[in-house]
């Protein structure tokens, strides 16, 4: 928690504020059974009605401002804590922000979400908690403990070794709960991604009837999340027994003695033992409030450990030191990878390698089609273009300089990414479009759309351009989705074109339409094309073909159905071997003329 300091400090006065008017509490809770002993003393055994009078008048007073010190308290505590947590949360979901995809891998999503609410509101809680439970129990702990032995020190010393016991006790509570905390909130993460994975696949489990089998794997994490909070439950729940005996304990001990010394010697008074017995009840429940706050900071510390685990995170990919203040694009004319590797966990063995030994050059209206079967690495090797990984070894360069030399944002602003699966975001269409340009102009939206093929369904629906879309656009089809997401790409005007798969859903029809309305901005970019059909890719400028994490082949199209296998055997398996032979024949015909 003393590491989350800095997000207390922008709050500093309610932070005061409420300690103080909770010290103001405990004294005027503490002034109490003094009055009560006086009642007594002098009221009720003198037969004194005007003291009883007079100073239960003043006991109320006390208690009025008893109340409005602690309402005082708790608004300033609440102002405190839930500013406090608002702006972790903002913090967190910020610096995730800047994780690349390997930190999100190593940290997994469902994680990420648990620590950014429920870790978040433990820390929170314990904010709120600490400026008023952990003020309160301590301060009327230590003012009942002093109270009681200015009023007799023998009693007293009955209470400060029933304290000494109790002390012993919680912290070996303490010592073994916090593991069992953490156990608590690695549990929670798993219920959660299990809870996330499902919603987001809802309707694959449906489609295959895995309702049940899906069912029986979150009863199992939920069994276990369960079990060990119920572990940590009784951890919670033993507290309040055991401090409830010991003090119920220290209470009968000081009645037999001090009732001994009223009755026997009379050096105890009635209205004295009273008070006495007021402050070791005030005792109790400051324990009980103790021990309950101590398993509170120890629920917190963990949540304090996951929360700072995240915060220290450093991203993997790093941007440049050189920063260019301007949100110009880059003006890209030539793309080129040298010798590049790539393995996902950072490793440069051979075996650890998803990409080897990748040599390629574009420029500027060019288009390079990259083609593989899957797990080939062809979407691996687009994703380190923008840098959403980094090379393990070899080098990308945008006009001779080394990519991880420019600044992140203007490198990912000059690349339109359309891809493999079109993720759209709650909201309404033109907002979609417009997600990359926020400012653009109704008739650019609309321009990107015709280009994207996507502008005659659009204004067929109910809002057109307003209609709202679910959750990851859910309302359109699959080939819908993707005209939208390759308009969002156009409408930014790239230098840099990606398109990883994103034709996949588009009918033959449809698919030409698009290539041939794309025809005129490739002229003006470097374009990146992803594609499982030939069809897709026969038109590029350079064809390279993929197998296993290395280049197979490299050509037009003319010269792959020649000259590489892989390319052949990928063409064999969608047009047939008659298509293969016969083109061979007529290439060797007239190669001999």
């Amino acid at each position: 928690m003393w590491e989350l300091r800095a997000y207390i400090k922008p709050y500093w006065k309610f932070v005061l504020l409420g300690p103080l008017f909770m010290l103001l509490e405990v004294f005027f809770d503490l002034l109490q059974p003094r009055l009560a002993a006086h009642i007594v003393t002098f009221g009720v055994v003198e037969r004194d009605f005007s003291v009883i009078e007079k100073t239960g008048i003043f006991m109320a007073v006390v208690a009025l401002l008893s109340l409005v010190t602690g309402v005082a308290c708790n608004l300033f505590a609440s102002r405190a804590s839930q500013n406090f947590g608002a702006d972790i949360r903002e913090v967190l979901f910020k610096k995730v922000q800047t994780f690349s995809f390997e930190n999100v891998d190593q940290l997994k999503s469902g994680s990420l979400i648990t620590r950014m609410t429920s870790d978040v509101v433990q820390v929170q809680n314990l904010l709120q908690i600490a400026l008023q439970g952990l003020v309160r129990a301590p301060s009327l702990l230590i003012g009942s403990v002093a109270m009681a032995l200015l009023m007799n020190v023998q009693l007293g010393l009955i209470l400060l070794g029933t304290l000494v016991a109790l002390s012993l006790v919680l912290i070996f509570l303490i010592k073994f709960s916090s593991k069992l905390f953490t156990t608590v909130q690695t549990r929670l993460d798993a219920v959660n991604t299990r809870i996330q994975e499902n919603v987001a696949g809802i309707r694959v489990i449906k489609a295959f009837v895995r309702s049940r089998y899906e069912t029986e794997r979150f009863e199992a994490v939920n069994r276990d999340y369960t079990q060990i909070s119920i572990q940590a439950a009784r951890f919670i729940a033993l507290n309040a027994p055991i401090v409830t005996f010991i003090m119920n304990a220290c209470l009968v001990a000081i009645l037999l003695n001090g009732g001994n010394d009223l009755v026997t010697q009379g050096s105890v008074q009635v209205g004295e033992l009273v008070a006495f017995i007021n402050y070791v009840i005030q005792v109790l429940s400051s324990l009980l409030m103790v021990s309950g706050l101590l398993m509170n900071v120890s629920q917190a510390n963990v949540s304090a450990k996951r929360i700072n685990e995240v915060l220290a995170t450093q991203p993997k990919i790093e941007d440049a030191k050189r920063q260019k203040h301007d949100n110009a694009m880059l003006p890209v004319q030539h793309v080129k990878l040298s010798g590049v590797a790539f393995s996902y966990s950072g490793s440069a063995a051979a075996k650890d390698l998803v990409l080897r030994d990748i040599n390629l050059e574009a420029r500027r209206g060019e288009t390079i089609a990259i083609i593989g079967a899957t797990g080939a690495g062809k979407s691996t090797l687009v994703q380190l273009i923008p840098r959403l990984y980094d090379v393990t070894s070899g080098s990308i360069e945008i006009d001779g300089e080394d990519i991880r030399e420019l600044p992140l944002t203007k490198l990912r602003r000059s690349i339109g990414m359309m891809l493999q699966e079109s993720f759209l975001f709650t909201g309404t269409i033109r907002d979609n479009i417009a997600f990359g340009n926020p400012g653009a102009s109704l008739a650019d939206i609309e321009e990107a759309a015709r280009i994207a093929q996507a502008h005659d369904f659009i204004v067929q629906l109910p809002d057109g351009y307003g209609a709202l879309l679910g959750q990851k656009g859910v309302n359109l089809s699959g080939g819908q989705k993707q005209r939208v997401s390759i308009a969002r790409a156009l409408l930014i005007k790239p230098p840099i074109l990606i398109m990883d798969d994103s034709t996949s859903a588009l009918d033959l029809g449809t698919e030409r339409k698009l290539r041939d309305a794309l025809t005129t901005i490739m002229k003006d970019t470097v374009t990146f094309i992803i594609a499982q059909r030939i069809t897709s890719v026969a038109g590029a400028h350079k064809i390279i073909v993929l197998d296993d994490g290395i280049i197979a082949g490299s050509g037009t199209h003319e010269e792959l159905l020649v000259s590489c296998e892989v390319y052949q055997d990928i063409y064999r398996s969608q047009f047939g071997k008659e298509e293969v032979a016969a083109y061979g024949q007529q290439h060797q015909s007239i190669a001999s003329s």
